[in-house]
């Protein structure tokens, strides 16, 4: 089989510096990670292959030899197979991850170094209603959670099957030389660890159901269908290891008067044929209270007020919305004689007829103005 030039492997040229090629191979090992594609072979062998092309180009005088020779290095059978295994590659090169082991033992919960991985517990979904005051201000919430946590007087010991690791390994002799395989023990499910002492009406799990009490603090900005995630607040792991998460689905509960527009808030008001013919003062309902405005005389239905700043703040920290207040000039629906007569006098006034001038926006301008 034809091997792969190492740079190329690498994705790096034959003049990159060392800082590059490790660099480099950070990247590659992280894309073909293991951990991130369990089950993956090719990805597998792709990690395998990246690691032998870092063995050699990291180290100067190997580097030297295969830039001159290529593959077929003399004296030492070449650069052609190797017997590097995961654990091999974990224990020569975890100083790339950062401090031994693998980038996504947080993920995991893997211990790094030797590769004895911890157990995590399941994660826990709940539903949080929020309303919109909340949701602009942020909130801290207390809520009751029942979480899966070892019960009263349990006690574990080692797996003798695997040793505590909770894997167990096995070498294969190939054309490559040896390869190392390892699967998950069947006698503790991966947990290294077996109950040794257990109270009555406790399963082999060692875990019991208890009902906790858990302060939530909510930032401002969050949405509707957002999941927040709280870290360790999750069901324990049967044998120890690290609790799973708690995931916190928002839902925002609908405000009678403020309608939500991203970061906007959106309030539809009413106002009569009079005061938006002669101008007026209203309130309006926002965030932490009433505001007052303005109605200019001659304000026209459809058109929109922007409050900057009073809107909803950015969950990044991107400033904030705006408030837009719709006029909707009511138009009665049921007149006396009296009223009819008044306005009938009137139906042929010019100061009554349309007369739109070109800085009177149309419906879509208008949506395009504020939204586009």
């Amino acid at each position: 089989m034809t091997k792969r030039d190492f740079y190329e492997i690498l994705g790096v040229s034959k003049t990159a510096t060392p800082e590059e090629i490790k660099k480099a191979y950070r990247k590659v090992a992280i894309q073909f990670h293991p951990d991130k594609n369990p089950g993956n072979k090719e990805a597998e062998e792709k990690f395998k292959e990246a690691a032998e092309a870092y063995e050699v180009l990291s180290n100067a005088e190997k580097r030297a030899q295969y830039d001159r020779f290529g593959h077929s290095r003399p004296g030492n059978g070449g650069f052609q197979g190797h017997d590097m295994n995961m654990e091999d590659i974990f224990s020569q090169f975890g100083d790339i991850f950062g401090g031994g082991g693998s980038p996504f033992d947080s993920f995991f919960g893997g211990g790094g170094g030797g590769r004895t991985r911890q157990r995590k517990g399941s994660n826990l979904r709940i539903k949080l209603k929020l309303t919109l005051e909340e949701i602009a201000n942020g909130a801290e919430k207390k809520i009751k959670v029942n979480r899966l946590v070892r019960a009263e007087g349990v006690t574990f010991k080692n797996c003798t099957t695997c040793g505590g690791t909770g894997q167990l390994r096995k070498v294969v002799n190939t054309m490559l030389g040896q390869m190392v395989s390892t699967t998950t023990c069947s006698a503790c499910n991966g947990a290294g660890q077996l109950i040794d002492k257990r109270p009555s009406g406790v399963d082999n799990s060692g875990l019991v159901s208890k009902e906790d009490m858990i302060t939530v603090k909510i930032p401002a900005g969050v949405s509707d269908g957002m999941q927040l995630s709280m870290s360790g607040k999750g069901n324990e792991a049967p044998g120890g290891g690290i609790p799973g998460d708690l995931l916190i689905l928002i839902e925002e509960v609908e405000d009678k008067e403020l309608k939500r527009d991203g970061n906007n808030l959106v309030y539809d008001l009413h106002i009569t044929f009079i005061d938006a013919a002669l101008g007026t003062n209203v309130e309006v309902p926002s965030i932490g209270g009433k505001v007052r405005i303005k109605i200019e005389p001659g304000t026209q239905s459809g058109k929109i007020l922007r409050l900057r700043g009073k809107g909803l703040k950015d969950i990044n920290g991107y400033g904030a919305g705006d408030q837009l207040i719709y006029i909707n000039v009511w138009t009665p629906k049921k007149l006396t004689s009296e009223e009819k007569a008044k306005l009938e006098s009137l139906r042929n006034s010019s100061n009554f007829q349309p007369h739109p001038d070109a800085s009177e926006k149309g419906f879509f301008e208008r949506m395009k103005e504020y939204f586009g």
